[in-house]
């Protein structure tokens, strides 16, 4: 571990000192996250994941495909119509053990 004196500059910016940076693979627009830790800021390096954003009628093809029986599918069908769906309009995969279902 090794100590080196760096200043704060405008707008409160920290140089990393360059061996510091190439011992821990960092580099220019990493990501860092800054703890306090009482006597001193720890900075470690920050895990990023992205988050998908699902379209609407993508969250109906997951709704409908994902039930188990015919009472499921029913409910998911009434749950797509209030997200303002036409179910049968959605790509999806029905379950295997269906019986009668209303389209109420």
């Amino acid at each position: 571990m090794s100590n080196e004196i760096t200043k704060i500059g405008k707008r409160g910016t920290v140089v990393i000192p360059a061996e510091l940076r190439r011992q821990l693979h960092l580099k220019e627009g990493d990501l860092v996250i800054a703890e306090n830790h009482g006597d001193g800021i720890l900075l470690k390096p920050a895990i990023v994941i992205a988050v998908e954003k699902y379209t609407l009628e993508q969250q109906a093809e997951f709704i409908l495909s994902n039930t188990v029986d015919a009472e499921d599918y029913r409910k998911a069908r009434n749950e797509v119509k209030v997200m303002g769906l036409d179910p049968d309009k959605i790509p999806h995969v029905k379950p295997t053990k269906m019986r009668r279902v209303s389209n109420d």
